[in-house]
């Protein structure tokens, strides 16, 4: 079983595990400065949405602790700052704006730091309910004990929980739905190979760690029954963003006629936005192409594109599974 936090607070600090140092070294940062945290979301310190939405959350509660004077200066210096951190996960968005509303409306109050504090714990806590509902609801999409692929990484690393993809794969694990884990290692920055495998041997569940094109392979040999990932943002229509390299599985599954399901709490519905042809998709640094671990594998100054996510279509999606339901097509979240 799962023996490790992702996000805690503990003796008014936020403490998170730094992602960049797994598998190898499992080691925690704790602060309550504002610019810290906004960093740790900036460097992928932290990340996957639900998690960047909770971490914004207790940071901006943080950023009024012992403060009595220009609370609203001080909110909207923070609320700015993180909101700079990550252009495409809409759960950072959209819990800056909770607290937002909570802070509006006990901003006059002088234990301003405690109520937006226990309003940071209760995104935390409705994050944890959501994971397991979307567990229960991922079941309904397995017909028989199936070997699954997943990219990128989805389980208490990206979330407050059990995770989003990765909830479905352990619940069907455990409810023998679940025979084998195909993880992609998920170029450039490895979150399959480092994140995803080190949570799955953490909860026992056999698995295999694949290159990003190997995945046509493993479905041609039918050595893969579905694929399931994540989302970041998700429009109206169920358009979906995802870690670059999604729609390319999206594709391969139709080809060979393999079921494939998005799993993603409503916090990552954007409703704002009609289809995925409006969301912005944030583009990385060239040294995270050109480097590995500090180590630069090729020339410096060779051009690099390298955007974070991708869009897949709708009418790619079998099904995106919510804490509220396993939706099928056609989507209209309005």
């Amino acid at each position: 079983m799962s023996s490790f936090l992702s996000i805690d607070f503990q003796d008014d600090q936020l403490v998170l595990i730094d992602q960049t140092k797994l598998p190898l070294v499992e080691e925690y940062i704790k602060t309550d400065e504002l610019e810290r945290i906004s960093v740790a979301i900036e460097r992928l310190e932290v990340r996957g949405a639900p998690a960047i939405g909770i971490t914004a959350a207790y940071a901006i509660a943080l950023a009024l602790k012992g403060v009595s004077c220009n609370v609203d200066e001080v909110f909207n210096s923070a609320y700015k700052r993180l909101a700079s951190t990550r252009p495409t996960a809409v759960n950072l968005f959209w819990a800056l704006d909770e607290m937002r509303s909570v802070f509006e409306a006990n901003k006059n109050k002088p234990d301003i730091y405690g109520i937006l504090l226990e309003a940071a714990k209760q995104i935390h806590q409705d994050d944890i309910e959501m994971c397991n509902a979307m567990g229960k609801n991922g079941l309904g999409i397995f017909e028989k004990k199936s070997n699954v692929l997943t990219h990128c990484n989805t389980g208490r690393l990206a979330t407050g929980g059990e995770g989003t993809a990765f909830s479905v794969i352990k619940t069907g694990y455990e409810n023998g739905l679940v025979k084998f884990v195909y993880s992609d290692e998920t170029r450039p920055l490895l979150q399959g190979s480092r994140l995803t495998a080190f949570e799955l041997a953490k909860n026992g569940i056999p698995f295999a760690m694949n290159t990003d094109s190997t995945a046509a392979v493993l479905m041609k040999e039918d050595k893969v029954d579905l694929v399931i990932t994540g989302a970041d943002r998700i429009a109206v229509n169920g358009d979906s963003a995802n870690k670059i390299g999604t729609y390319n599985l999206a594709v391969l599954c139709k080809h060979h006629n393999i079921p494939f399901y998005i799993t993603a709490p409503t916090t990552t519905i954007d409703l704002k936005i009609e289809t995925g042809n409006k969301i912005k998709i944030e583009e990385r640094g060239r040294e995270e192409i050109n480097q590995i671990k500090n180590v630069q594998v090729t020339r410096p100054e060779y051009d690099v594109y390298s955007p974070a996510f991708d869009v897949t279509p709708n009418e790619l999606i079998s099904g995106i599974i919510t804490e509220k339901a396993l939706h099928r097509p056609p989507y209209n979240f309005k």
